[in-house]
Protein backbone atom coordinates (compact mmCIF):
# COMPACT_ATOMS: atom_id res chain seq x y z
CA UNK A 1 0.00 0.00 0.00
CA UNK A 2 1.72 3.23 -1.15
CA UNK A 3 1.66 6.60 0.58
CA UNK A 4 -0.20 9.50 -0.96
CA UNK A 5 1.91 12.66 -0.72
CA UNK A 6 0.73 16.26 -1.02
CA UNK A 7 3.07 19.26 -0.79
CA UNK A 8 1.46 22.69 -0.81
CA UNK A 9 3.01 26.17 -0.58
CA UNK A 10 1.15 29.51 -0.51
CA UNK A 11 1.89 29.87 -4.24
CA UNK A 12 1.01 26.43 -5.59
CA UNK A 13 0.59 22.72 -5.15
CA UNK A 14 4.13 21.41 -5.57
CA UNK A 15 3.47 17.68 -5.38
CA UNK A 16 1.84 15.87 -7.03
CA UNK A 17 2.59 17.81 -10.15
CA UNK A 18 2.30 16.84 -13.78
CA UNK A 19 4.03 13.95 -15.50
CA UNK A 20 6.10 14.37 -18.69
CA UNK A 21 2.94 14.21 -20.82
CA UNK A 22 1.24 16.95 -18.80
CA UNK A 23 -1.17 14.60 -17.01
CA UNK A 24 -1.64 14.92 -13.23
CA UNK A 25 0.56 12.54 -11.21
CA UNK A 26 -1.06 10.23 -8.68
CA UNK A 27 1.01 11.49 -5.77
CA UNK A 28 1.73 7.93 -4.65
CA UNK A 29 5.21 7.38 -3.19
CA UNK A 30 7.05 4.63 -1.30
CA UNK A 31 8.45 6.78 1.51
CA UNK A 32 9.14 10.34 2.65
CA UNK A 33 12.03 11.59 4.82
CA UNK A 34 11.58 15.11 6.14
CA UNK A 35 13.41 17.53 8.44
CA UNK A 36 11.59 17.77 11.75
CA UNK A 37 12.13 19.41 15.09
CA UNK A 38 13.90 16.36 16.55
CA UNK A 39 15.85 15.52 13.38
CA UNK A 40 15.00 13.61 10.22
CA UNK A 41 11.76 11.68 10.28
CA UNK A 42 10.88 8.87 7.90
CA UNK A 43 7.31 8.11 6.93
CA UNK A 44 6.30 4.76 5.46
CA UNK A 45 2.84 3.37 4.64
CA UNK A 46 0.68 2.67 7.73
CA UNK A 47 2.58 5.27 9.80
CA UNK A 48 0.91 6.36 13.03
CA UNK A 49 -1.23 9.48 12.76
CA UNK A 50 0.56 12.67 13.76
CA UNK A 51 0.93 16.38 13.21
CA UNK A 52 4.42 17.86 13.55
CA UNK A 53 6.50 20.85 12.53
CA UNK A 54 8.61 20.95 9.40
CA UNK A 55 11.94 22.72 9.67
CA UNK A 56 13.93 24.15 6.77
CA UNK A 57 16.04 21.44 5.20
CA UNK A 58 16.08 18.54 2.77
CA UNK A 59 12.99 16.50 1.94
CA UNK A 60 13.55 13.14 0.24
CA UNK A 61 10.81 11.30 -1.62
CA UNK A 62 11.31 7.71 -2.76
CA UNK A 63 9.12 6.48 -5.59
CA UNK A 64 9.77 3.35 -7.61
CA UNK A 65 13.40 3.12 -6.48
CA UNK A 66 14.11 6.73 -7.51
CA UNK A 67 14.81 9.47 -4.93
CA UNK A 68 13.59 13.02 -5.44
CA UNK A 69 15.26 15.66 -3.26
CA UNK A 70 13.71 19.01 -2.44
CA UNK A 71 14.65 22.01 -0.33
CA UNK A 72 11.77 22.95 1.97
CA UNK A 73 11.08 25.78 4.37
CA UNK A 74 9.15 25.88 7.62
CA UNK A 75 5.71 24.40 7.87
CA UNK A 76 3.48 21.65 9.17
CA UNK A 77 3.23 17.96 8.38
CA UNK A 78 0.09 15.88 8.84
CA UNK A 79 0.25 12.09 8.59
CA UNK A 80 -3.03 10.19 8.55
CA UNK A 81 -2.70 6.51 7.74
CA UNK A 82 -1.54 6.42 4.15
CA UNK A 83 -1.60 10.19 3.47
CA UNK A 84 1.18 12.72 4.12
CA UNK A 85 0.28 16.41 3.77
CA UNK A 86 3.06 18.97 3.91
CA UNK A 87 2.17 22.66 4.17
CA UNK A 88 5.30 24.76 3.82
CA UNK A 89 6.32 28.30 3.00
CA UNK A 90 8.72 27.08 0.29
CA UNK A 91 9.60 23.93 -1.65
CA UNK A 92 11.92 23.60 -4.61
CA UNK A 93 13.15 20.53 -6.47
CA UNK A 94 16.93 20.10 -6.29
CA UNK A 95 17.15 20.20 -10.10
CA UNK A 96 15.66 23.72 -10.09
CA UNK A 97 18.01 25.20 -7.50
CA UNK A 98 20.22 27.92 -8.97
CA UNK A 99 23.62 27.65 -7.27
CA UNK A 100 24.76 31.11 -8.35
CA UNK A 101 21.54 32.73 -7.09
CA UNK A 102 21.97 31.01 -3.71
CA UNK A 103 25.57 32.22 -3.43
CA UNK A 104 24.45 35.75 -4.31
CA UNK A 105 21.68 35.61 -1.70
CA UNK A 106 24.19 34.63 0.99
CA UNK A 107 26.51 37.48 -0.02
CA UNK A 108 23.65 40.03 0.06
CA UNK A 109 22.44 38.80 3.46
CA UNK A 110 25.94 38.91 4.93
CA UNK A 111 26.43 42.43 3.59
CA UNK A 112 23.15 43.57 5.16
CA UNK A 113 24.22 42.01 8.49
CA UNK A 114 27.52 43.91 8.38
CA UNK A 115 25.63 47.17 7.79
CA UNK A 116 23.35 46.69 10.82
CA UNK A 117 24.29 47.94 14.27
CA UNK A 118 24.35 45.39 17.10
CA UNK A 119 21.25 45.44 19.28
CA UNK A 120 19.15 47.30 16.75
CA UNK A 121 16.82 46.23 13.97
CA UNK A 122 16.15 42.74 15.29
CA UNK A 123 13.65 42.02 12.49
CA UNK A 124 16.22 42.81 9.81
CA UNK A 125 18.80 40.61 11.54
CA UNK A 126 16.31 37.72 11.73
CA UNK A 127 15.38 38.15 8.06
CA UNK A 128 19.04 38.15 6.98
CA UNK A 129 19.80 35.08 9.08
CA UNK A 130 16.78 33.27 7.59
CA UNK A 131 17.95 34.17 4.07
CA UNK A 132 21.41 32.77 4.83
CA UNK A 133 19.88 29.57 6.23
CA UNK A 134 17.60 29.10 3.19
CA UNK A 135 20.37 29.73 0.66
CA UNK A 136 22.81 27.47 2.54
CA UNK A 137 20.28 24.63 2.47
CA UNK A 138 19.85 25.14 -1.29
CA UNK A 139 23.63 25.08 -1.83
CA UNK A 140 24.11 21.97 0.31
CA UNK A 141 21.43 20.06 -1.60
CA UNK A 142 22.67 21.21 -5.01
CA UNK A 143 26.32 20.44 -4.23
CA UNK A 144 25.46 17.07 -2.72
CA UNK A 145 23.81 16.10 -5.99
CA UNK A 146 26.93 17.14 -7.92
CA UNK A 147 29.15 14.74 -5.99
CA UNK A 148 26.85 11.73 -6.24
Amino acid sequence: MPLKLEIVTPEARIYPGKDVDGRPESGEVDSVVLPGYEGEMGVLPAHANLVTTLLPGELRITKGGKTIEMAVGEGLVEVTGSVVRILTDAAIDSDKIDEKAAEDAIARARKSLEDLKPGEQQEEIAAAMAAIQRATIHLNIKRKRKTV
